[in-house]
C-alpha cells in the first residue's frame, strides 16, 4: 500500500486543478488525471464516460437593505425554474425591491410573507445524536466521538434551506436572504444542488454577524433590494473508470467523487486519492502473483454537486441494464478523510487533532460486517460508527454519500462518510487533511476488497441477490 506522503502528493496534485467543478477546466483536467493514474496503475482497461449535466454560475450577487450596502453571497442553484432549464437566471441587474420580513429558525407558514423577501435562519438539523439509532457498532477509543461536543455537532449538508424556499415560494414570497446561523464568519458556504427540490426564490447568504448587525437595523416597512444574475449551462460530466479483470464478470467496485466547488482537499480530493491507491495496490497484487477471484472497477465520479447525472447514468447502464458486461457485487465509497473543526472563537474554522466523526454506511451480509468492524479495529479507525442502511435503500432519497444511486439500484454497498463543518467551504484546505489516517483507511478498505473477493457474490448483500433483483430499484 502506498505510504502517507504519496497519498497526500496525490491530493495535493487535485487540489492544484480545483476548482474541478463540473463543466471546468480543472473538472476536465481532474478526469484525465484520474484516467493517466489508472493507466499507471496498471488496471487493464481504462476509460471516460461522458453525461449532460449543468454548470450554474453566478455573475452578480448583491444586497442593500434601508440603502445601505451588506455583503453577501449567492445561494447557489437558486432562481432556478426547472431541473432542466439553461440560460439566464435571476432578478435581472434592477433586481427586487420588497419589504423585508424575518421568520428567524421559524417557518414560513406563521408569517405574511407574500410580495416580501424572506429574512430566515438557515439552520443545521442533523446532530450526530441523531445517527446513533441506527448504530449497530462504534469504535471510539480515543472518545474523540462520544462525548457531548461531538455528538452535539451538526453537519452542513441535512439543513432548513429546502423546506424554507419550498415553503417561501408557494407563499408568494420574492426573494430570501439565509443568514448562516450555524456557521463561522464565511461566505464561502456552497450549498449542494438538492435535485429533489427546486430553489425557485433569488436569495442570498449572509453570515451570522451580519445577520445580527441587520437585525439591530430593521423596523416595520424596512426595504431591500436584492439582485442576483447568474446563469445555466449545460456541461459535460466525466466518470472515470478502470478495469482489473478477473476470471469472472462478478465485480467489486471502489468508487469517490473528483469534483469540487472550491479547493476540495477533504470534499474529495481525499477519496479519489484512496481510490487510486487501491487500484495500485489491487494491482500490484496481482503481478505478485496472488490474482484476484473477481473483477475490480475502480471509479470517480463527476456531477456530485450539480444533480448527480453521471451517477444515475451509470447506476442505469452497469445495474439496472440486464446486458451489462460486469454484475456488481459489492459497491465500496471512501468519502472524507479529514480532520474535525468546529466554529472557533475568533469567527473562522478551529481544526482539531483528530479524526471528524465518521461512519460506514452498509446493508452487506453478517459476514461482511464482521470483516468491517475487523478492518476498522485492526487499522486504527476511532470516532468510527457502523450504520445499518438497509431500509434506506428502498426509499427515494436513498443513501447520503456518493454511492447512493449503484446502492438503490440493489447492489449491497460498505460506504465511508463524515460531515466536518468545512465540508462545502473554502476553507476544506490541505490543512484539513487528516494525513494519520490516510493509510489506515487505504488498508482498511484493501481488506475488505479481499474479504468479499472471498466469498460468494450473491451472499455479500444482507438480503440475497436471488431476491434483491426482486425488489424495487432504481427508484431516484
Amino acid at each position: 500500500m502506498a505510504q502517507a506522503e504519496q497519498v497526500m502528493e496525490t491530493i495535493e496534485e487535485l487540489v492544484s486543478m480545483a476548482p474541478r467543478a463540473t463543466g471546468t477546466p480543472g473538472g476536465e483536467r481532474a478526469a484525465a488525471y484520474v484516467s493517466e493514474r489508472f493507466q499507471r496503475a496498471g488496471l487493464d482497461k481504462v476509460w471516460v464516460e461522458e453525461t449532460d449535466s449543468f454548470a450554474w454560475e453566478p455573475s452578480l450577487a448583491e444586497l442593500r437593505v434601508g440603502g445601505e450596502q451588506v455583503a453577501c453571497a449567492p445561494i447557489r442553484h437558486s432562481a432556478l425554474p426547472g431541473h432542466e432549464v439553461t440560460g439566464p437566471l435571476g432578478t435581472g441587474p434592477d433586481g427586487i425591491d420588497a419589504e423585508v420580513v424575518d421568520i428567524g429558525a421559524g417557518r414560513v407558514r406563521d408569517h405574511e410573507v407574500a410580495g416580501r423577501i424572506v429574512l430566515f435562519d438557515l439552520t443545521f438539523d442533523m446532530s450526530l445524536w441523531a445517527m446513533l439509532p441506527l448504530s449497530e457498532y462504534i469504535h471510539d477509543p480515543a472518545r474523540t466521538m462520544l462525548n457531548r461536543d461531538a455528538l452535539g455537532s451538526r453537519n452542513p449538508y441535512i439543513t432548513s434551506l429546502t423546506r424554507t424556499m419550498s415553503e417561501a415560494a408557494a407563499a408568494g414570497a420574492r426573494g430570501v436572504i439565509g443568514v448562516l446561523r450555524d456557521y463561522p464568519e464565511s461566505l464561502s458556504y456552497h450549498n449542494e444542488y438538492y435535485r429533489r427540490t427546486l430553489l425557485t426564490l433569488p436569495g442570498v447568504w449572509i453570515t451570522r454577524a451580519t445577520g445580527e448587525a441587520l437585525r439591530r437595523t430593521l423596523r416595520e416597512g424596512t426595504r431591500a433590494t436584492l439582485r442576483l444574475v447568474a446563469e445555466r449551462r449545460r456541461v459535460i460530466a466525466r466518470t472515470v473508470v478502470g478495469i482489473l479483470e478477473g476470471p469472472t464478470a462478478e465485480t467489486i467496485m471502489v468508487q469517490s467523487h473528483h469534483d469540487s466547488i472550491g479547493a476540495g482537499a477533504v470534499e474529495d480530493a481525499s477519496g479519489t486519492a484512496e481510490v487510486i491507491a487501491l487500484a495500485e495496490y489491487a494491482a500490484a497484487r496481482a503481478r505478485a502473483g496472488e490474482p484476484w477471484q473477481k473483477t475490480l472497477m475502480f471509479v470517480t465520479f463527476d456531477s456530485h454537486f450539480t444533480g448527480y447525472q453521471a451517477h444515475r447514468d451509470f447506476a442505469r447502464r452497469y445495474t439496472i441494464d440486464p446486458e451489462s458486461p460486469y454484475r456488481l457485487a459489492l459497491n465500496l465509497t471512501v468519502e472524507h478523510v479529514g480532520l474535525r473543526a468546529r466554529a472557533g472563537a475568533d469567527g473562522g474554522f478551529e481544526t482539531l487533532d483528530h479524526s471528524e466523526p465518521r461512519a460506514f454506511f452498509e446493508n452487506v451480509s453478517p459476514a461482511m460486517k464482521l470483516a468491517l468492524i475487523r478492518a476498522v479495529r485492526r487499522h486504527g479507525l476511532g470516532a468510527t460508527s457502523l450504520l445499518n442502511a438497509s431500509l434506506l435503500e428502498f426509499t427515494l432519497d436513498g443513501m447520503p454519500t456518493d454511492a447512493s444511486f449503484t446502492f438503490a439500484a440493489g447492489v449491497p454497498t460498505i460506504s465511508l462518510v463524515s460531515g466536518p463543518l468545512y465540508l462545502y467551504d473554502d476553507a476544506d484546505t490541505l490543512d484539513k487533511i487528516d494525513v494519520d489516517q490516510l493509510v489506515p483507511v487505504a488498508n482498511a478498505f484493501a481488506d475488505l476488497m479481499v474479504a468479499a473477493d472471498a466469498r460468494p457474490p450473491g451472499r455479500l448483500g444482507l438480503i440475497p441477490r436471488r431476491l434483491r433483483r426482486h425488489l424495487p430499484r432504481g427508484r431516484w
